[in-house]
């Protein structure tokens, strides 16, 4: 075994087949992205470069002029702080609850990551229907006498544009919650299963209690799968789509709930601007390398033996 690690051409056999692959799934559509945000490239047609002296035309009207961006660029912002501190919270509860009780566990714990395996799609049909006023909560809440019976009086969970942060944006980050929050307790799980249960014992001996133990020891000894969580909620927040594109009907809000994901589907799919397009998805590739590299300096993860 020792042998074949030493050999280099070995080693470069085993792993041509994934660097074949990552090039050609992520590192080539990823450069073709980057050219092309600096082209102007509009369906049916090529790509032109705008040359050097204009060559960051899309950039500029995308962060200088573009309204919708700057409404999708704060609705992405709120959907990742929201989906980073609750999934930190909720996931650690439940990882914790679950560690600790013998019987039922397995239940809960299918129960909880079950949403994370069914398909976003189908789920963002399920829930647009449960929050229609006529169909969803309202209705039901009318029928036991809430609003005198009539559920069109009732909260527009999907349509009420007021507010900094409108409704739609809390109602979605809501569900989202809901359904992800079984992927970070499993990920918790799988970190404090790790623990030995000696330094538990050795904690309750001299006195701690489960509480001071959760907090001196659990958190402290996790924290590596911490920044790992926290890394993949933001990316996965920065790029969501399919709840927002599913739940709320297009058109209705003027793109006022309008994510980033969104926008770039709009702009390169909807409307072919492929070249302003690729520009938004490169913004999209910087924010969540930034929100990694911050994540991972600030979250500080230390070795214990």
């Amino acid at each position: 075994m020792d042998k074949l690690m030493r050999n280099k051409k070995a080693i470069l056999l085993f792993i041509a087949p994934a660097l074949i692959l990552f090039t050609a799934v992520l590192f080539v559509p990823v450069c073709k992205a980057i050219y092309y945000s600096f082209c102007n490239y509009k369906l049916p047609g090529t790509a032109k470069f705008l040359g050097l002296d204009n060559m960051f035309k899309n950039y500029k009207q995308l962060l200088l002029k573009d309204q919708t961006m700057r409404m999708a660029f704060r609705n992405s912002m709120f959907f990742m702080i929201f989906s980073i501190v609750t999934q930190l919270v909720f996931g650690l509860f439940l990882a914790a609850l679950l560690t600790n009780i013998k019987k039922g566990r397995n239940f809960f714990k299918n129960i909880y990551y079950l949403p994370c395996v069914l398909s976003s799609a189908a789920l963002g049909l399920l829930w647009m229907f449960v929050f229609t006023p006529r169909l969803g909560i309202n209705n039901m809440l009318a029928s036991f006498g809430k609003w005198g019976g009539d559920c069109t009086l009732g909260p527009q969970w999907l349509f009420n544009t007021e507010g900094y942060i409108i409704l739609p944006i809390w109602v979605v980050s809501f569900v989202a919650l809901w359904q992800y929050v079984g992927q970070s307790m499993m990920l918790y799980m799988a970190q404090i299963s790790g623990i030995s249960s000696d330094v538990y014992e050795a904690s309750y001996i001299d006195g701690c209690n489960k509480r001071q133990a959760f907090f001196h020891i659990t958190l402290p000894l996790i924290k590596p799968m911490v920044a790992t969580a926290m890394s993949l909620n933001a990316i996965g927040s920065l790029k969501f789509f399919d709840l927002i594109y599913n739940m709320i009907p297009e058109g209705f809000l003027s793109h006022k709930a309008d994510v980033i994901a969104t926008h770039l589907y709009t702009s390169a799919f909807k409307f072919r601007k492929l070249g302003y397009g690729s520009a938004i998805g490169v913004i999209l590739l910087i924010l969540c390398l930034i929100m990694t590299v911050l994540i991972n300096k600030f979250v500080k993860t230390e070795n214990y033996e």
